[in-house]
């Protein structure tokens, strides 16, 4: 009897499409680089944690997909996902031409724009005083603010760094007279050093930079998922609780300045 149960369970989990998808679906590698708190970062322990990890959990749970979390660097994440070594980037990346030449992305789940943490004592207002001879941009290497200094910032010096601290130390020695980099990261830069950074958080550019999750390219399914995933993530309450978990008080002083926030 105990026999003909067991075999009858067994049916019923072979037969059965919802726990066959569940055993046999391979786990969902997700690549960030876990620097950027409160977005990707790791807790005490080492463990990753914040928003893009909570997100990367529930993109999991939907597709039915255990998820392990590969913390890459910045520079690292391109190659990792183009070579198979991750299934998907949550980093906190920008959307940009450039990028989809090689990588696909999803629909945007997020808005971040450039703007500028700029020494006291350097003179700069906005980003048309860093266009000048003798002034020095610092930027981190391989992201939007690296893109922009090159493009735009002809007359000035680029100083390409690969860690966001040292181009922050950068200004605050006054070797460089700003940093380039999205508005989050500037304004807890600036709540770290308010007596030797001075946070210009309006955005530098007319075109807004948008967040998506990146694929390899030719993945119509995987695509197509991923972003029924993020209509749902918006329509659900999913990024408000994100938001209200992780960014309230920030949320507050991009109101005040009327700056869009990220979701």
């Amino acid at each position: 009897m105990l026999f003909k149960s067991l075999i009858s369970f067994m049916l019923v989990l072979f037969l059965n499409p919802i726990f066959a998808s569940a055993s046999t679906l391979p786990p969902l590698k997700v690549g960030m680089e876990l620097q950027y708190p409160p977005f990707e970062m790791s807790d005490k322990n080492g463990v990753p944690s914040g928003i893009s990890v909570d997100l990367a959990k529930s993109l999991g749970k939907y597709l039915g997909r255990k998820v392990i979390i590969e913390n890459i660097a910045w520079d690292g994440l391109i190659p990792s996902l183009k070579t198979g070594k991750i299934d998907i980037i949550i980093s906190s990346m920008t959307i940009t031409d450039k990028r989809k030449k090689v990588i696909d992305f999803s629909i945007p789940y997020a808005q971040s724009d450039l703007c500028i943490l700029a020494n006291p004592t350097s003179g700069v207002k906005s980003v048309k005083d860093l266009n000048q001879k003798g002034k020095v941009v610092a930027v981190k290497k391989g992201t939007t603010g690296h893109i922009y200094a090159v493009n735009h910032l002809k007359k000035a010096k680029v100083l390409v760094l690969d860690k966001e601290s040292s181009a922050v130390l950068e200004v605050i020695q006054k070797r460089a007279d700003a940093f380039i980099y999205d508005q989050l990261t500037i304004y807890r830069d600036w709540e770290n050093h308010p007596k030797t950074t001075v946070a210009l958080l309006q955005p530098i550019t007319k075109k807004p930079g948008y967040w998506g999750i990146a694929l390899r390219q030719n993945q119509p399914k995987l695509k197509a998922k991923i972003n029924e995933f993020i209509k749902k993530a918006k329509s659900d309450g999913t990024f408000d609780k994100l938001a209200y978990r992780y960014l309230k008080d920030i949320k507050k002083t991009f109101v005040k300045l009327n700056i869009p926030f990220f979701f």
